[in-house]
């Protein structure tokens, strides 16, 4: 089989830190080959590397498109290369429609002007690729992460490319997205189009691709077939030893309750109608409850709701430690001791351009203040505290979190708020986009804040991980809770049969 890509020998430094040294990476025509390795194994970093966001210059080593050495300046050259890459962190103009979104740059024209016709019936016909069945001058904005995954995977499909690179393209996706972006890969190799898929999500890599490269610290380990190793074979070459156990459940669930919704409902002010409807459930302390359901279910929506994240009318009763409150804002909900890890961490999580030690600080600054002012050593000392518990990676307390890796920003997010000393910890997809090692760190977490009577609300898209680490499963569809599964009981066909508004028996 011919080689289409040859990466030798790149290596690329940032201040403090060597993120590539010397990486190898080969790649053949018209496979799905699969990038593996542990947040800050420098996947992504090789990766902005082929695609011209670090331009030529700013790293050593060659890159050779079909046998010819390339030099890219900017990503406009790597995409006339062939080369289109859909990033983990969505690069949507949120302020535009989904048709200008999918041909931004590469607008339909006729005689010098937007073929605005023309444009939104070629958007809709790689929607409807992609699975999709919405109107494409919807503003991107208004639709979910799933969704605006899926526009990001029409956009490129849009382009005339070779090389197709996915970083973490199913983070965001409910399992029947997955199952239709599998079927787009399949179509892709058909027509000799090649695709790098870099995830965290080894059953997806061992069941699509062809073969397998392993990144750790910032060198290239291996570069094997997938039809000749296993999950495990792989674990091991990621992470440089044997990782079993991967859900570590302990049962720390009391009889005392921390949390209970009666008849709780949400209603956007907008439309007047309610977003999330008639929700009632208790949280035990050091109960881990799960939450499944599909994308749209009304997960997130409870979740931000209960947080006092959305100005609108609430419903119900929210008690916590037994005494009724009505949470108005996430200051007051801070107050009460809850806690809450969204899905979108950049969006929602931190702020960018701050560094560690203040993203990890700002929600306690009550503790590390006196008379208003900041004590700015007691500010470095509980930040090292909880980056040592969380092991983030980073060259200083003082390095911008925007340069971070996707799983380390996902623990400074964590570190933020176990310093707040929740009694309520809701985690939103709490591993998207986490390679397996920190997941398990991130278990292990859980079980150490549950044995301390913390209440965790966990939701998540991945069963196994629902499964796995949950006390009582809760599934909702459609704005509301559809049932509930005790763990003995609780399977995959469970759980679906619940989220797709079936009955559990």
């Amino acid at each position: 089989m011919a080689t289409i890509l040859e990466m030798r020998e790149i290596t690329k430094a940032f201040p403090g830190v060597k993120a590539l040294d010397s990486v190898n990476f080969k790649v053949n025509k018209g496979e799905i080959h699969a990038l593996c390795g542990e947040n800050g194994a420098g996947k992504s970093t090789l990766m902005k590397v082929l695609s011209g966001v670090f331009p030529n210059g700013t790293y050593d080593g060659k890159i050779l498109i079909n046998e010819e050495e390339q030099t890219f300046n900017r990503i406009k050259d790597s995409e006339n290369a062939g080369v289109t890459i859909i990033y983990q962190e969505l690069a949507l103009a949120k302020e535009m429609t989904i048709a200008e979104n999918i041909f931004l740059g590469n607008e339909w024209k006729s005689k010098g002007l937007i073929d605005w016709d023309r444009m939104h019936i070629e958007a809709d016909k790689l929607l409807k690729k992609v699975g999709l069945t919405i109107d494409s001058s919807i503003k991107v904005g208004n639709l979910g992460i799933g969704q605006q995954q899926l526009i990001e995977i029409a956009k490129a499909l849009s382009k005339d490319c070779e090389i197709i690179i996915m970083d973490e393209p199913t983070a965001a996706l409910a399992e029947e997205e997955v199952e239709i972006l599998i079927e787009i890969l399949h179509q892709l190799r058909e027509k000799g189009i090649t695709v790098i898929y870099i995830s965290h999500k080894l059953k997806e890599v061992m069941s699509i691709s062809d073969q397998v490269t392993i990144l750790r610290d910032g060198q290239t380990i291996s570069t094997v077939m997938t039809k000749d190793v296993t999950e495990n074979d792989i674990i091991s070459l990621m992470v440089g030893r044997e990782l079993s156990d991967l859900f570590p459940y302990e049962n720390n669930a009391t009889d005392d309750i921390v949390l209970e919704l009666k008849d709780f409902s949400f209603i956007n002010p907008k439309t007047n109608i309610p977003v999330t409807e008639n929700i009632s459930f208790k949280l035990h302390k050091g109960e881990v409850l799960g939450i499944g359901g599909l994308m749209g279910a009304g997960r997130t929506e409870l979740a931000t709701s209960l947080f006092g994240g959305y100005d609108g009318k609430t419903e119900g009763s929210i008690y916590i430690d037994g005494k009724d409150y009505h949470i108005k804002d996430p200051k007051e909900a801070i107050e009460q001791g809850l806690a809450y890890v969204s899905e979108d961490r950049k969006r929602y999580g931190l702020v960018l351009g701050m560094d560690v030690a203040k993203n990890t600080t700002m929600a306690s600054l009550n503790q590390i203040s006196s008379l208003s002012f900041l004590n700015q050593e007691q500010e470095v000392v509980e930040t090292q505290k909880y980056n040592k518990k969380m092991r983030v990676k980073t060259p200083t307390l003082e390095t911008k979190v925007v340069t971070l890796s996707g799983g380390n920003q996902q623990k400074v997010v964590l570190s933020k708020w176990l310093m707040s000393d929740p009694k309520v910890l809701i985690l939103d997809e709490p591993t998207r986009g986490i390679d397996v090692g920190a997941k398990q760190e991130i278990y292990k977490l859980m079980n150490e804040l549950t044995a301390n009577g913390v209440g965790i609300i966990m939701i998540s898209s991945e069963l196994p991980e629902l499964l796995g680490m949950s006390d009582r499963m809760l599934v909702m569809a459609d704005k509301k809770v559809m049932g509930e599964i005790p763990k003995e009981e609780a399977n995959q066909e469970n759980i679906l049969k619940l989220a797709t508004g079936g009955e559990h028996k």
